[in-house]
């Protein structure tokens, strides 16, 4: 089947911002009295907040303090790591090059809308997507499927004629039950052995690009 779209996860994929939200979260929390170490909160980075959250507390983002300390955690985001954040090498080339083939771009990102579109002007590509998908239009969270599912419906695509590009395990879950295949990339800290199901894994973005020809992206065409 040809190629129609490329779903895109953002965070620690076309942006370097993985250990940013991780950071964000347990200067929220330990401020609010949890115990939350960088390295278990940074090992659940790709989920959405309302999986992350009873994880690390116990708190459901649906209590009134659960929903407080996501606002609390999204405002730090924003305000003190944000614009901090740098994309990683040649995103907009390899966004370019996937766009002349005429496959659509779409988000589909486990971030809140507003950090989504924040991520993708870091990104370089915002005048390049077709549409945007977050946490937002899904009722759960990756590694569920539905933000997948909802970025598929936004451009009016079937699974068999798109493929994900992520950087995280979740990212792979998600994908997989959508029935979506997914290319990964081991720029967001995870290995090989994370990320099993990819059908093809690379460094970053860069590598892939270079890779470009023998990459699921052309054969897909």
């Amino acid at each position: 089947m040809p190629l129609e779209a490329l779903l895109l996860d953002v965070d620690g994929t076309l942006v370097d911002s993985n250990d940013a939200h991780a950071q964000s979260w347990v200067d929220v929390l330990t401020r609010a009295g949890f115990q939350a170490s960088f390295d278990e909160v940074r090992r659940l980075i790709g989920m959405g907040g309302d999986k992350l959250l009873p994880t690390v507390t116990g708190v459901s983002k649906e209590e009134a303090r659960g929903r407080e300390l996501a606002e609390e955690r999204t405002r730090v985001f924003m305000e003190q790591y944000l614009p901090r954040l740098r994309a990683f090498p040649d995103v907009r080339p390899l966004m370019e090059r996937v766009r002349s083939r005429g496959v659509r771009l779409v988000v589909a990102t486990s971030a809140q809308e507003g950090e989504a579109a924040a991520l993708a002007k870091i990104a370089g590509i915002d005048d390049l997507l077709e549409a945007k998908t977050s946490s937002d239009d899904a009722d759960r969270s990756k590694p569920d499927p539905d933000i997948v599912v909802a970025a598929l419906q936004r451009v009016k695509t079937t699974a068999d004629r798109a493929i994900m590009l992520g950087d995280t395990p979740y990212d792979v879950e998600a994908a997989t039950r959508a029935g979506v295949p997914i290319i990964a990339v081991r720029s967001g800290g995870w290995g090989d052995a994370d990320l099993r199901g990819a059908i093809a894994i690379y460094d970053d973005v860069r590598e892939l690009l270079r890779r470009f020809d023998e990459s699921p992206l052309a054969r897909a065409r």
